[in-house]
């Protein structure tokens, strides 16, 4: 093999293998001499990869973990079972599973070619997991467009749906996606609306890039400012959006015992709400912080699945007593037949879901 370029990704992928090779063995693979091999390695180790060879008769090379992490050669099945992963795990808001996969596979769809999409797409639609989160479902197409829009500072188009049902069309510089564990949300600046906006993604429609560029402006957080590039810092996107969900959502102070061990406790609850403390008697206590709503704030409580008792704060204290009357009259069969105007009755009057502010 004379070509330089192409014998160097050729023993580059037989490197990627977990085994290491006999330096005999790649020349014949390679069809050229074991001097010729040795410089290659040589260029691959110039290049960032961590070739290392062994000694003796029979020495061989493999590639080793190194201080950074150099281009992958991937073949098609590689490819394809990469980004069906990824696109498993970006499709659904997963705790731990933030923006930087999102990332990798903007990059990775970016240069895969067409027929490796194609397979892509075809697992990806004849496939549906089995999840458990509260999250909504996302298309990983949606997710993949705003993030390359994000970091290639192109502008975006979508149709976007409030929490009220109304549809509207937007023209954005988007600047960051950051993820909550429950939902994936765009923090960009609305053209239109001369400010800038928060989107919960799986409201988002349609979304392309126009190709215009634009250069990032300042984020208005407060108490943190922007890259010195002008860049996207992440915690300062992260910051931002928990600030308009507080001034959206009022916070909740909760105070809540459980009569079960800390560890269980803890494995039953997300992360978000911090870990119970034991209380030497058996039970724990959860104090902590949220903006999550009161309805999931509840379920999440009784989905602990043992005894538990709320201190605080009082409107969850009240929420909890309605919820307790309405189950109580479901669960008995002579109270099943209620009149239609009853049926529907909430406990509390009703809020929309926080989603785009303003």
């Amino acid at each position: 093999m004379s070509d330089t370029p192409a014998r160097l990704l050729k023993l580059l992928s037989l490197l990627q293998t977990p085994r290491e090779w006999p330096g005999g063995e790649l020349a014949e693979r390679l069809d050229v001499s074991p001097r010729t091999i040795r410089r290659d390695i040589d260029r691959l180790r110039d290049l960032g990869y961590p070739v290392e060879a062994s000694r003796g008769s029979v020495g061989g090379y493999r590639l080793v973990a190194g201080a950074a992490m150099p281009p992958l050669l991937l073949d098609d099945e590689e490819a394809v079972a990469i980004a069906v992963g990824l696109r498993a795990g970006a499709g659904h808001a997963i705790e731990g599973v933030d923006e930087a996969s999102v990332r990798a596979l903007a990059k990775l769809e970016q240069v895969l070619p067409s027929r490796l999409r194609h397979r892509v797409s075809v697992l990806q639609n004849a496939t549906v997991p089995l999840t458990r989160g509260d999250g909504s479902t996302i298309d990983p197409r949606t997710l993949t467009t705003l993030a390359s829009a994000a970091t290639g500072r192109e502008r975006l188009r979508f149709a976007y749906r409030s929490g009220d049902g109304t549809l509207t069309k937007r023209q954005v510089e988007p600047y960051r996606l950051v993820s909550t564990g429950q939902r994936w949300y765009l923090v960009a600046y609305d053209i239109g609306r001369e400010d800038w906006r928060t989107f919960r993604v799986d409201r988002v429609g349609e979304p392309y890039a126009t190709g215009a560029r634009f250069t990032p402006r300042p984020l208005p957080v407060e108490g943190a400012g922007s890259d010195a590039d002008g860049g996207t810092g992440s915690g300062d996107a992260a910051t931002f959006l928990a600030r308009s969900m507080r001034r959206m959502q009022p916070e909740l102070r909760l105070d809540v015992w459980f009569g079960g061990p800390a560890e269980f406790v803890a494995a039953r609850l997300p992360a978000h709400l911090g870990a119970p403390e034991p209380d030497g008697e058996g039970g724990c206590r959860l104090r902590a912080s949220c903006t999550d709503s009161l309805e999931w704030v509840a379920l999440r409580l009784a989905l602990v699945d043992c005894e538990f008792s709320v201190q605080g704060p009082p409107q969850l204290v009240a929420y909890l007593e309605g919820l307790g009357v309405r189950l109580t009259r479901a669960a008995r069969p002579a109270d099943r037949h209620r009149r239609p105007g009853d049926r529907h009755r909430p406990t509390r009057p009703e809020q929309g879901e926080r989603g785009e502010q303003g």
